[in-house]
């Protein structure tokens, strides 16, 4: 979530921050016209009261901003726009406005984020097709290699997914530490998703750095819907790089209903504890 700053360098400044704000157009409009007080008046951090308005929503303040000349593309300290903040918040309205005037999907935050990925991120399905529609990199990817399918993996967005997917994102990209999007949405339970990923031809047996796969993880985090997903298109049930496999991780966290799903897919009981299994199988 953004936080503005509201110090300003004058109270007229103030009060076009508060405008943009709130969507008062009316008092936006009086003081823009007074001609004291520029439409590009920004705060310390380089916000202006175009990327306020484009946050809240405010499709009219946004329209007399840039009727008043913002800058549509102008970047804060930490390089978001208002097409970032907008995009964000889900305001498809403004978005579509913002791009009629030239705003540009190719700025970047300091982190590496784009419009589109914080749109995947938040799971902005109607945002996320307008920035497709309009030049929007299917392929940007954060500083740390996150790309907007991965984003968009790791919150459960489905819809989002389709729309990326269909737009020719890569299933298999990892982020710099080798975690695919597949081991993200295992790993938070996102047991729809991985079921799309899966059917889309996601790598169902690669490990991250550490060794560990989607399965394993799965296991260990309980997700049972997840594991049976996973299990439907029979990924490999031996030693991971660690020798812990998937059982190993059910057993020691405890996880009965995961013990069992492993064990009907034929996981090896000799690969683990000779006393936590039996003592978990024999909880009632």
């Amino acid at each position: 979530m953004c936080v503005f700053a509201l110090q300003k360098e004058t109270p007229l400044a103030n009060a076009v921050f508060w405008a943009a704000r709130k969507g008062n157009l009316a008092l936006l409009q009086l003081l823009l016209n007074s001609g004291r007080v520029d439409a590009d008046c920004r705060d310390s951090y380089g916000t202006t009261a175009l990327m306020v308005a484009s946050y809240s929503g405010h499709y009219e303040c946004v329209k007399e901003l840039i009727m008043q000349g913002a800058d549509i593309n102008y970047q804060r300290e930490t390089g978001s726009t208002a097409l970032f903040f907008a995009s964000q918040q889900g305001h498809h309205d403004v978005v579509k406005l913002l791009f009629e005037f030239g705003a540009s999907t190719e700025l970047r935050t300091k982190d590496g984020g784009t419009a589109l990925t914080v749109a995947s991120q938040c799971g902005r399905s109607a945002v996320v097709e307008i920035l497709l529609k309009n030049g929007a990199n299917v392929h940007d990817r954060l500083n740390d290699g996150a790309t907007p399918l991965f984003l968009a993996a790791q919150g459960g967005h489905v819809t989002v997914i389709r729309q990326l997917l269909a737009s020719g994102a890569k299933v298999n990209q990892a982020r710099e530490d080798g975690t695919a999007p597949l081991w993200m949405a295992a790993q938070m339970g996102h047991s729809e998703v991985v079921k799309v990923l899966l059917l889309r031809g996601a790598d169902r047996d690669a490990d991250r750095l550490d060794g560990s796969t989607a399965l394993f993880k799965a296991a260990l985090k309980g997700h049972n819907s997840v594991i049976e997903e996973l299990l439907k298109f029979s990924p490999s049930l031996g030693l991971l790089q660690n020798g812990s496999t998937a059982l190993h991780a059910a057993v020691m966290s405890g996880n009965l209903q995961s013990v069992l799903l492993l064990l009907a897919a034929n996981a090896d009981p000799s690969l683990t504890d000779e006393v936590t299994l039996p003592a978990l199988m024999n909880r009632k």
